[in-house]
């Protein structure tokens, strides 16, 4: 009998996360490294390998490297990193990569997000069950057999590259004087901010004045989870802010692929209003760079109505997808879309093939904000017409009955979309609402987002709902 562990317990949807120790392992992170290689056929060919600053993620990289070489492929270690910069580096050399990160996951955790060259995404459905089974066939083996040409090892810094790049994307050298307040949460937003919104990577300077908060690199997360979705972890910046008269906050999580915003007030800016934003933006500039026909912007089903009415209004169209970030950058390459954005501070650029970059979205908040005059939460309002509930999780072990209970109650009422879960789209006496319950992928779970035209009409959709699903 194998006494290999079971990978699919850990290998998720769209990426690898386990706990250290009792599911990650050097031996299963060198069998991975294997089968990624043999998986995308990279024998031959670079394979880009980064990590974020976790204890574990310096020896990972290593085994992952050991099984990578001996299939053949020739190893860049590119060190220390965000999972964006692991992007550019796929995209700027055309290799596959190997990020390790568990994001916003406590210090226990650690996890593999994959790439194909370009940094083309890498689902189950597209690999990843692939690099898996052929991983666990490794670990029954006993052993990673080298091919008769193992591959070599380099280390390659993209840092300054990375920076330089982004700057080439946005200019914010023209923009007013900002004061901002930046929260790293002691993730590698601290090595990356200071390089893109100041001069540690040789740039030139900006008008801006950064004022550091846990820019310390620390897997640990001494101050706070490097998670900006939950609110507690937004309560230093949100302070932070108003001590110091700042303009605005930024908030990365810990890989920074992701960043969350805080107006002058201290009030949150919804991730919608800046995809709102940011897809204005680019769809006027890829009109003025001369592109005609019809231009495509997406967003997943749960951001606010305002996203889509914004990209119509632009002159472009919207495409509404599931969520999920793989499947977001698989929907960019077939749509030819110039931007994604999603409900979760996911932010997706054609510029940067198609990849998330949560810096790449605040530097267009910066230079929209930069021409305005007034303060942030002035232009955040204009983006902020209607009433969201935010995500609503729910325990539900049942969860076809509480489909069941939901439908029979809005029959009549709303039109229902099959998308991603179940979605409600209907008015009431004084005003629209839409809401969609989607369950978990990893935990028995119903997730309720809803939204509509008046406080009134969301609050009374949304418990009315609730009620529905906890019955």
């Amino acid at each position: 009998m194998s006494t290999a562990p079971d990978l699919s317990q850990f290998i998720k949807a769209y990426d690898v996360r386990g706990l250290v120790g009792s599911q990650l392992t050097d031996e299963v992170v060198e069998a991975l490294g294997a089968g990624f290689v043999d998986e995308i056929g990279s024998a031959g060919l670079e394979v880009m390998v980064g990590h974020d600053m976790r204890d574990s993620s310096p020896g990972f990289v290593a085994a992952f490297a050991r099984g990578a070489q001996a299939r053949g492929a020739h190893v860049v270690n590119l060190g220390l990193c965000s999972t964006d910069e692991s992007y550019f580096a796929s995209g700027r050399y055309d290799a596959p990569a190997a990020m390790f990160t568990a994001s916003h996951n406590p210090a226990t955790y650690n996890g593999i997000k994959f790439s194909r060259a370009g940094a083309q995404g890498i689902s189950l459905a597209t690999g990843l069950a692939g690099i898996r089974d052929r991983a666990q066939a490794y670990l029954e083996a006993g052993a990673v057999p080298a091919v008769a040409e193992p591959g070599g090892y380099s280390v390659r810094d993209v840092l300054a590259d990375y920076a330089a790049y982004l700057r080439s994307l946005v200019d914010l050298s023209g923009i007013r004087p900002l004061r901002i307040v930046v929260d790293a949460g002691n993730g590698m937003g601290g090595m990356t901010a200071p390089a893109v919104l100041g001069t540690a990577a040789g740039l030139a300077p900006l008008p801006l004045e950064i004022i550091p908060l846990y820019f310390e690199l620390d897997g640990t997360f001494p101050n706070h989870e490097a998670n900006p979705l939950e609110p507690a972890n937004l309560v230093d910046l949100q302070k932070a802010v108003l001590d110091h008269g700042a303009d605005l906050g930024l908030a990365f999580d810990g890989d920074a692929d992701r960043c969350f915003v805080i107006d002058e007030l201290g009030q949150p800016v919804t991730p919608s209003a800046v995809a709102a934003i940011v897809a204005q933006r680019e769809i006027d500039r890829v009109r003025s760079a001369g592109e005609t026909g019809e231009i495509h912007v997406i967003h997943n089903l749960i951001t606010s109505r305002i996203v889509a009415e914004t990209i119509e209004a632009a002159g472009a169209e919207p495409v509404r997808t599931n969520v999920g970030h793989s499947l977001i950058k698989d929907r960019m390459r077939e749509t030819g879309a110039i931007f994604g954005g999603e409900h979760s501070a996911h932010y997706y650029f054609r510029d940067f093939w198609g990849a998330d970059n949560g810096m790449l979205a605040a530097m267009h908040l910066l230079s929209q904000y930069g021409a305005f005059d007034g303060p942030l939460s002035k232009l955040a309002a204009q983006y902020t017409p209607y009433t969201a509930s935010g995500e609503i999780n729910s325990t539900v072990t049942d969860v076809p009955a509480a489909y069941t209970r939901i439908v029979e109650a809005f029959a009549g009422r709303a039109e229902i979309d099959e998308l991603d879960g179940l979605t409600f789209t209907g008015s009431a006496d004084d005003g629209w609402f839409w809401f969609n319950v989607r369950p978990s992928n990893t935990e028995p779970l119903l997730r309720l987002n809803a939204e509509a035209q008046t406080p009134e009409v969301m609050a009374a959709i949304r418990d009315e709902v609730l009620g529905l699903i906890r019955a």
